[in-house]
């Protein structure tokens, strides 16, 4: 994680704060490149347009390429290595439930969610995390990665084009999964290391609705890309000001406000869960919800008789 803490003097504003997390996150994001096979989407033919270098693709990763949240499922997996103690883990649950039942991302449980994980890294060494981050994607998130959502990616990659995650988890993390799935890279909150170890400081602010615009609009200007002839997917209204940014948006897996805003912009909508509350509340379905829940509810319960 190049990235977990603030940087930033008190009094600087939200837009500055989210163009350095922007042009932080994209700055990582490009030392990273691959690419991978699968299938075409067939709906638009002439889209993505075949050899058209001028354009890329922009992947929100929560509920949009992975099934429930990343950042969840890493904690998950520190907390199977002892990172942290089981009323850590009962606080960090109930705010990923939070976050995930609500289908709103409120500033204090954000802030709290932050804090959580920094408090976590710190001392730890970005090699560390990075070779945890490998294991605990076999065990947790493979599973949980959408079939149609990875034939999207596969169809610009097809293309020619670069693929990018665009995500609020650590840049460490949305890295792996980017490289998994064969991608070109990915952009995602930098956590402050100083000698290959944590701070506890975020590089700027979360790469979160705002810093992700930033983000997507610095690393399209370093690679020379057209906006207008770029894809953006994700499941949130949050991610609106991503989506805006170029010309072909995608509402994949939406909460109800992204629905209604596609629906009247007429951006293109794809809905890859099952259930009919899944579809209404933008949280995952089946699988996803159950290991979330599941966990959420056996860690309260600990939480609750320690009491």
């Amino acid at each position: 994680m190049a990235a977990l803490g603030w940087l930033t003097p008190r009094r600087r504003s939200a837009t500055a704060r989210s163009v350095l997390a922007g042009e932080a996150s994209a700055e990582a994001a490009r030392k990273s490149t691959q690419d991978l096979p699968d299938t075409a989407q067939g709906e638009e033919p002439e889209f993505p347009v075949h050899g058209d270098d001028r354009a890329a693709a922009f992947f929100d990763l929560d509920n949009t390429v992975m099934q429930g949240a990343a950042l969840f499922h890493f904690g998950r997996g520190l907390y199977k290595r002892k990172f942290f103690e089981t009323r850590d883990l009962a606080r960090f649950a109930w705010q990923q439930a939070w976050f995930r039942l609500a289908g709103i991302e409120d500033p204090e449980h954000m802030q709290d969610a932050r804090d959580s994980a920094l408090s976590i890294v710190k001392g730890h060494r970005v090699s560390e995390l990075k070779s945890i981050g490998e294991e605990i994607y076999d065990e947790y998130m493979a599973e949980r990665i959408w079939p149609g959502t990875r034939a999207l990616a596969q169809a610009h990659l097809d293309a020619g084009q670069k693929v990018w995650l665009v995500t609020a988890a650590p840049v460490e993390i949305a890295q792996v999964i980017a490289r998994r799935l064969g991608l070109t890279g990915a952009l995602g909150t930098v956590a402050e290391s100083i000698g290959g170890v944590y701070t506890g400081k975020l590089v700027g602010e979360p790469l979160h609705g705002p810093a992700k615009a930033e983000a997507v609009r610095a690393l399209a200007a370093a690679e020379g890309l057209d906006l207008s002839r770029c894809a953006a997917y994700s499941d949130s209204h949050n991610d609106i000001p991503m989506l805006s940014l170029v010309g072909h948006p995608y509402a994949i897996n939406p909460d109800a406000k992204l629905r209604k805003h596609a629906r009247e912009l007429e951006w293109r909508l794809r809905d890859y869960r099952t259930g009919r509350k899944a579809a209404k509340v933008g949280i995952p379905a089946a699988a996803g919800v159950g290991a979330v829940a599941g966990g959420t509810a056996a860690a309260i319960a600990l939480h609750r008789r320690r009491r």
